[in-house]
């Protein structure tokens, strides 16, 4: 067992007893919506950030698990919001909660979480957590809306893609364990670097989790060609454009914006990206992972020999090599 692995299995527990006390917090209403959600289970990938920066830098108390599950229940209102809008029918293997309990109904549980989360956070009297909480349901918010605005569009580079994904996934990576370096009461230097990690980590994750849209279903589980149904210029598709020809680039375009594909044209288009264009996006994931690498180091200067800075360099290995 890898230390991520075994640091992921001993801290997972914490985590979930924080959220299920939380959830029972929540108005009588909503609870049985909160519980089915939160017990579909996911990594913690973000909640565990929280718990892994505040320990390196030695924090010891276990109120860090509140926090923790204040940024799994913003991330998991998100989710919420996310398959509403995707009109999704599965989320982690099962019914996705607007399809077993309602479309309103799963919306205003999201609300609850957002709310209750930011009850936790304010529950450690701390204005800067406040904001950064804040600043990440904000920019989430933002990135959402802007993926929406530009569905179909082809754009000439993919400033417009990482500010995309900026918003709807490393902004709220960042701010886990951005919040967990502030409630260690380091340096505002050690603090950004914190942030700096989670940010370019959350940038690479989604870079990978797009590349791996195109990968075969027998290895990531989902089915193919999500992004190109639904019109998201993601780095495959973006690349796989640009090595078109022009003439079949504008029929290639047109379906796109359209999001026409017929069922053979997109497999065909699938198996074509997956060859030709993942090399380029896997060289972009990079360049965020050696970034978030880099600011490790920053941060760990002093502490080469905590456990906690393994975990996190071999997190950034897990984002490199994750196959689902």
């Amino acid at each position: 067992m890898t230390s991520l692995t075994a640091s992921f299995a001993k801290e997972q527990p914490h985590i979930n007893t924080a959220l299920a006390e939380a959830t029972e917090a929540l108005p009588s209403s909503v609870v049985h919506i909160a519980r089915y959600v939160l017990g579909h289970g996911g990594k913690r990938l973000r909640p565990l950030l929280t718990v892994f920066t505040a320990r390196l830098f030695g924090y010891a108390s276990d109120d860090i698990y509140s926090l923790a599950a204040a940024m799994e229940m913003f991330h998991v209102a998100t989710l919420l919001h996310d398959d509403v809008m995707d009109n999704a029918e599965l989320r982690r293997g099962q019914t996705a909660t607007h399809k077993q309990y309602g479309v309103t109904e799963a919306i205003l549980t999201g609300d609850a979480l957002l709310a209750k989360g930011n009850q936790l956070i304010a529950s450690f009297g701390d204005p800067r957590l406040t904001e950064a909480a804040s600043d990440a349901i904000l920019r989430t918010t933002a990135g959402e809306i802007m993926e929406i605005a530009n569905q179909g569009k082809y754009l000439p580079n993919l400033m417009t893609y990482q500010d995309i994904i900026e918003g709807k996934t490393a902004w709220m990576i960042r701010t886990s364990c951005r919040v967990g370096a502030l409630r260690a009461g380091v340096s505002d230097e050690l603090v950004n670097l914190a942030a700096e990690y989670g940010y370019n980590l959350g940038m690479a994750f989604q870079v990978v989790d797009d590349i791996l849209d195109f990968a075969p279903s027998s290895q990531t589980g989902k089915p193919k060609g999500g992004d190109l149904r639904e019109g998201k210029l993601t780095p495959p598709i973006f690349f796989y454009i640009e090595s078109l020809p022009q003439a079949e680039r504008g029929q290639f375009l047109a379906k796109f914006s359209g999001m026409s594909f017929s069922e053979e044209e997109l497999a065909g288009t699938v198996e074509a990206i997956h060859r030709q264009s993942c090399d380029k996006s896997w060289n972009l994931a990079d360049t965020f992972l050696l970034k978030a690498r880099e600011a490790l180091t920053g941060m760990t200067k002093a502490r080469q020999d905590s456990p906690q800075r393994v975990i996190l360099a071999e997190l950034i290995d897990h984002v490199r090599n994750r196959n689902a």
